[in-house]
């Protein structure tokens, strides 16, 4: 079971969107991806930034140490994925609904969408 944060959009013909409160193994191995997929256009300025400040970290650290600081960096990425989506969502004006325990993303949408008057 995963907790899901529920956002209603601000179209009412439109789904809820689910947000999973737990490590994203997408954020971490593919930070950009994840970032253009969700339009999280400041956490992808924050990407290139770090990733321009490792490689800067690297010529002076050596090799072995910038790859242990984007490794670092992508498990940040991975931990702050979930709150970074919720708040690009409240900057797109869904409301914040419930949060639900479910099995997956779609029964979340399911127990809020039978609990809609």
């Amino acid at each position: 079971m995963t907790l899901f944060a529920l956002y209603r959009s601000p179209d009412p013909a439109a789904l809820p969107a689910a947000v999973a409160e737990r490590f994203s193994w997408f954020a971490a191995f593919f930070p950009p991806v994840h970032a253009l997929f969700h339009r999280l256009w400041d956490q992808l300025g924050l990407f290139v930034f770090g990733v321009g400040l490792v490689v800067l970290a690297g010529r002076f650290l050596g090799g072995e140490t910038a790859f242990w600081l984007y490794l670092l960096f992508a498990f940040a990425f991975g931990v702050a994925a979930p709150g970074a989506r919720r708040r690009a969502l409240e900057r797109r004006k869904f409301k914040d609904v419930v949060h639900r325990l479910a099995g997956d993303a779609d029964l979340a949408r399911l127990a809020v969408l039978e609990t809609r008057p």
